[in-house]
């Protein structure tokens, strides 16, 4: 005897359910692994620099097999990618796209500032730890650059809405991107908390330097 088809339509929802279900608790405990690779690179990180990290002792710290963390993260370089991403998402990078698309580029400038003097005063200690292993090591080295010319694109969008809006007609605007990519780099704002006292001294008083240095440069 067939089965009637309101059994049928009900066994297969309970079906779907079960596999929803399913997929949430791997993706959640995909998740919490994610997690606790990425607090024991950052460990890692700190304490032996980027050229003593390999794939089995992160799994061995980790505790997590060497096969699942390839799986999650493929390289060296997406653990790179991830943990950085991590430290974006933490240090309120997500703010960007916000700032980016504001109508007011004064506005925009202040949010862009604003930002990565947040972002750099975050992980301070680990950000510097960061760029001196990048100086060192060539891939390191290489993801740090490409999330530095994202920082230029952005400083470029900036300056060019600056200069619409103030009919600026763009002659020295390579300059004024370059000024502004450095200046809201992290080893500025890390010389300059070193020497007024702070990282709050240190964001506001950058605040004036940018907003000085970018009417002076021509």
């Amino acid at each position: 005897m067939c089965p009637r088809y309101d059994d049928t339509v009900a066994r297969k929802k309970e079906a779907a359910c079960k596999r929803s279900y399913s997929l949430g608790k791997r993706l959640e405990l995909s998740d919490q692994k994610r997690a606790t690779i990425l607090g024991e690179l950052r460990k890692q990180l700190e304490a032996k620099g980027f050229t003593g990290l390999t794939l089995d002792g992160l799994a061995e710290a980790s505790g997590i097999t060497r096969q699942t963390i390839y799986n999650l993260f493929a390289s060296r370089t997406g653990l790179l990618e991830a943990l950085f991403d991590q430290i974006a998402l933490d240090g309120g990078m997500e703010r960007m796209r916000s700032v980016m698309t504001a109508a007011n580029p004064e506005m925009m400038l202040a949010g862009f500032v604003e930002i990565f003097s947040n972002f750099w005063s975050k992980d301070r200690i680990l950000i510097r730890r960061i760029h001196g292993i990048a100086a060192v090591d060539p891939e390191f080295g290489a993801v740090i650059e490409a999330r530095n010319q994202r920082r230029r694109f952005a400083a470029t969008r900036v300056i060019e809405m600056l200069d619409r809006q103030s009919g600026r007609d763009g002659a020295d605007r390579e300059q004024r991107i370059a000024t502004l990519h450095a200046l809201t780099s992290f080893e500025f704002f890390d010389a300059l908390s070193e020497s007024c006292g702070g990282v709050d001294q240190a964001a506001r008083l950058l605040r004036r330097i940018v907003k000085n240095a970018l009417s002076t440069v021509s």
